[in-house]
């Protein structure tokens, strides 16, 4: 079956250069079928609503789940439209939202549902993810340390520390000790044989996060 085509909401200024070309690609989306259905708010005569939404500039799209400020090609909010329809498209817009200096909108875009936690392992598992994003990433996952939210991805975070790249080993060893959980003990354990240096004393640290000592 086919995932559900997302709605996309946009809102415009009169004087926004912008937002024509950006609506135009919207109602070819959405005949293309890759858009549910458009709803259109010119800010100037529906304030309140830009207001209810926190919309500070136009154009402004929410497609699904995903919020687009600026221009926006047909291109990029067709991928944009193909992602918002899957899991896939979550590591895809923290990472656009990092890159673009947006932590507080990631933070709450996570708090929305945190399931979305899980999206993020993917970005812990590319070794060669831009270092701000991966900072940013791994600051989102410690901001649930010993919480259930984090522990649910303990396995995830078990495999990883046995990735191939060392610089994903030693993100998951720290991760998963700031899990809090007993049952990360043995794989923070394993790492302590690790062939890296940093890897084997993030070990160390993160188990005595654990309550633990060599």
């Amino acid at each position: 079956m086919s995932p559900t085509p997302p709605d996309a909401l946009l809102f415009i200024t009169p004087v926004c250069k912008h937002c024509p070309p950006v609506l135009q690609a919207l109602g070819e989306l959405v005949k293309q079928t890759k858009i549910g259905k458009l709803t259109v708010v010119n800010i100037a005569a529906h304030p309140e609503q830009a207001a209810e939404y926190d919309v500070r500039g136009a154009p402004w799209v929410r497609l699904g789940s995903f919020t687009l400020t600026g221009a926006q090609s047909i291109a990029e909010l067709k991928q944009w439209a193909e992602w918002a329809s899957g899991d896939e498209g979550t590591a895809h817009y923290i990472e656009h939202l990092l890159k673009e200096g947006d932590y507080k909108h990631a933070v709450a875009f996570i708090a929305g549902d945190t399931r979305r936690l899980k999206s993020l392992l993917a970005i812990v598992a590319d070794p060669d993810a831009n270092i701000s994003v991966r900072l940013g990433v791994s600051a989102l996952l410690e901001a649930y340390a010993n919480k259930p939210e984090l522990q649910a991805l303990l396995p995830q975070l078990a495999d990883l520390s046995r990735h191939f790249d060392h610089r994903v080993r030693a993100d998951a060893c720290h991760l998963l000790g700031q899990t809090g959980s007993v049952a990360a003990r043995e794989y923070v354990a394993a790492c302590l044989e690790d062939e890296n240096d940093e890897v084997r004393e993030i070990a160390e640290d993160a188990l005595q996060e654990l309550g633990m000592k060599r």
